[in-house]
């Protein structure tokens, strides 16, 4: 029954891969705003512009992004044409999509904190996780194009 889903392989790969690009877009940018969401008055309207764009970026892009990602990825493992779970390199690379995605759910969390206005979190702070999608994603590419193992 799986070997249905062959002659679609490439199919599914270049929608998983548009489906990581617009999830990656959006965890590059989403701590981004946090850091300048950190740098106005809670309750001015500069703070209400940054709750709407954060919330906005996780509804419409990051999370429909993430969810396509996984079942696409997900679809592809399981299509006899990937070569299987078998293939080391995927568990690696299995293992930074979860840090990846518990990233994601860290900064959903993190945007709840700015709606409520109780972020006690400092912009450098976001600064630098906003470089951890980034790190997580030149693993996940280079296993992905090498497989190393």
């Amino acid at each position: 029954m799986l070997e249905a889903l062959n002659p679609f392989y490439l199919w599914i790969k270049a929608f998983h891969i548009i489906a990581v690009i617009a999830w990656m877009a959006g965890m590059l940018y989403l701590p981004r705003l946090y850091v300048y969401h950190c740098e106005v008055a809670p309750g001015s309207a500069e703070s209400a512009r940054f709750k709407t764009m954060e919330r906005r970026l996780l509804r419409a892009i990051v999370n429909p992004a993430m969810i396509a990602t996984w079942l696409l990825g997900i679809t592809l493992v399981l299509t006899p044409a990937s070569g299987g779970f078998a293939q080391g390199w995927l568990h690696a690379k299995l293992l930074l999509v979860v840090a990846l995605s518990a990233a994601h759910g860290l900064f959903s969390k993190w945007r709840k904190d700015f709606e409520k206005d109780v972020n006690r979190r400092p912009a450098k702070f976001y600064r630098i996780w906003n470089e951890v999608p980034a790190v997580l994603m030149i693993g996940i590419v280079i296993l992905v194009v090498v497989k190393p193992f």
